[in-house]
C-alpha cells in the first residue's frame, strides 16, 4: 500500500507520468500550483500556495512526486494520500499540508476530467443550488471607523451579504484602552454602515490573551456579529472554552490545521461553534470531507477558510456543495489583479455574493503558462504585525 503499484491495470486516465509546479506573483502573495500529467494526456491541477514558504513547498511536491506519484494510478486517491502522509512520516506541518492538499485536488481534477463530470459529483453531489460567500481583504486603507465604514458600504454594493475584518491593528495579547475603544469603534461603524441584515464576522488572528478575548467577546455581543474568529493562539485551543462560555458570540477557528488529527483538540474540547478547514492546507478534498463529518458529530458548522487565489475559491466550492453542515465560503477574489483571472482560466466568478454550481469536468481550470511567465514570483513579506498591514500589499524583503 505504501509503494507505487504498477501491476494493477491502470484506470482510463492512465498513470501519472510527470509532475511540475509553477508560481504566479501578485501584490497579495505568490500563488503556487501543482500540475500532474498522465500518460493518457489528461492534466490535473491543484493549489499549493504558502504565504511565506512557496519555494520550499514547490520543492517538497517535486520530491514527493518522485517518491510517491510517478507511475501511480491517479484514481487511487485515498491510497496516494496515505502514501504521501504516512510514507513521508508526516506529523503535521504547514508545508506538508499544502503539498498533500494540492496533489489531492489535482488527482480529483484528473478523475473528473477522465469521467466527464465536475469534481463535486465525485464528492457526494450537491446539497444546495449555490454557495454563499463572504468578502475578506476589502478593508484596505486607513484604520479608522470612517474608512472601514466606507469600504464596507462599497463591498456590500458589489452584492456581498457578509463581510469579515480584523479591527485590532497590530494588537497583541492585551489591548490598551485606546486601542480597544478604537477596535470596537470600527466594529460599530461597520455595523451602522451596512445595517442589520448584513452578516459581519470578526477576525482575531490569534492575537489575544484569555481575559482580553473574553472582554472583547462580551463587547462584540452588542453588534450582533456572526462569529469571533481565532480570538487566541492556536496553541491555546483548550482555553477557547473560557471565551465560548462567557459570550453569546459564536467562536470560529481551525484554519491552520493540516489534517483531521491536527483538528482533534477543537473537537475534543468542543472549542468552537464553527470549524474552518482550508482545502489548500488541511489535506484537500479527501480530508475536508472527513473533517466536516467529524464536525457534524459535534454539532459544528463548517465555514472553509480561503486566503489564497481564485483557484482555491473554486476548489472550495466543489467540496462545499456536498457538506450537509456547510455555512459560508470565504473569498479574497475581489482583491486580485485582473491578470490573475487570465492566469487561472475557468475559475468560478462571485456574482451577487454567491457562486453557482460548476458545470465543467474536473475543476474546469487551466493554468495559462504565458501569464505566469509575465508575472514571476516576488521576494516579499506581508507582515500583519506592522502598521498599515490592512493595505494587503506584500512589502519587498531586504
Amino acid at each position: 500500500m505504501l509503494t507505487v503499484n504498477t501491476t494493477r491495470p491502470a484506470c482510463r486516465a492512465g498513470r501519472i507520468s510527470r509532475v511540475e509546479t509553477m508560481t504566479l506573483g501578485t501584490d497579495w502573495r505568490n500563488f503556487s500550483f501543482v500540475r500532474i500529467y498522465t500518460d493518457e494526456g489528461i492534466v490535473g491541477v491543484g493549489e499549493i500556495t504558502h504565504p511565506y514558504r512557496g519555494r520550499q513547498v514547490c520543492s517538497l511536491v517535486e520530491e514527493m512526486a518522485r517518491r510517491h506519484l510517478v507511475g501511480a494510478d491517479p484514481f487511487d486517491i485515498e491510497e496516494i494520500w496515505l502514501r504521501m502522509y504516512q510514507g513521508d512520516f508526516m506529523r503535521g506541518g504547514d508545508m506538508a499540508g499544502n503539498a498533500v492538499s494540492g496533489v489531492d485536488q489535482a488527482l480529483y481534477d484528473i478523475k473528473g476530467r477522465a469521467l466527464g463530470v465536475p469534481v463535486y459529483q465525485l464528492l457526494g453531489g450537491a446539497c444546495r443550488d449555490r454557495i454563499p460567500t463572504y468578502a475578506n481583504g476589502w478593508y484596505t486603507g486607513g484604520r479608522s471607523p470612517e474608512a472601514f465604514a466606507q469600504k464596507a458600504k462599497e463591498t456590500v454594493a458589489r452584492g456581498y451579504h457578509a463581510l469579515k475584518f480584523d479591527p485590532f491593528g497590530t494588537g497583541l495579547w492585551e489591548l490598551g484602552r485606546t486601542e480597544r475603544n478604537l477596535s470596537l469603534g470600527i466594529v460599530e461603524a461597520v455595523r451602522d454602515a451596512v445595517g442589520p441584515d448584513v452578516e459581519i464576522f470578526i477576525e482575531g488572528h490569534a492575537r489575544l490573551t484569555v481575559h482580553e478575548a473574553v472582554r472583547v467577546g462580551i463587547e462584540l455581543q452588542k453588534y450582533d456579529v456572526g462569529w469571533f474568529e481565532e480570538p487566541m493562539p492556536i496553541t491555546h485551543v483548550a482555553e477557547y472554552l473560557q471565551v465560548r462560555d462567557k459570550t453569546s458570540v459564536p467562536i470560529a477557528g481551525g484554519e491552520h490545521c493540516t489534517d483531521r488529527f491536527a483538528m482533534r483538540p477543537y473537537f475534543d474540547h468542543d472549542a468552537v461553534h464553527i470549524i474552518q478547514p482550508d482545502v489548500c492546507i488541511a489535506g484537500g478534498f479527501t480530508e475536508l470531507r472527513k473533517i466536516a463529518a467529524i464536525a457534524e458529530m459535534h454539532g459544528m458548522m463548517v465555514a472553509p477558510h480561503n486566503s489564497n487565489s481564485p483557484f482555491c475559491t473554486t476548489a472550495s466550492v466543489h467540496v462545499d456543495l456536498g457538506m450537509t453542515n456547510f455555512k459560508i465560503q470565504e473569498t479574497f477574489d475581489d482583491l486580485m489583479e485582473p491578470y490573475v483571472f487570465d492566469a487561472l482560466k475557468g475559475v468560478l466568478p462571485v456574482k451577487g455574493g454567491y457562486i453557482d454550481i460548476p458545470t465543467e469536468p474536473g475543476l474546469g481550470i487551466t493554468l495559462v503558462d504565458e501569464v505566469f511567465a509575465e508575472h514571476p514570483p516576488r521576494e516579499t513579506f506581508w507582515n500583519m504585525w506592522q502598521d498599515g498591514w490592512e493595505d494587503r500589499k506584500a512589502r519587498p524583503t531586504v
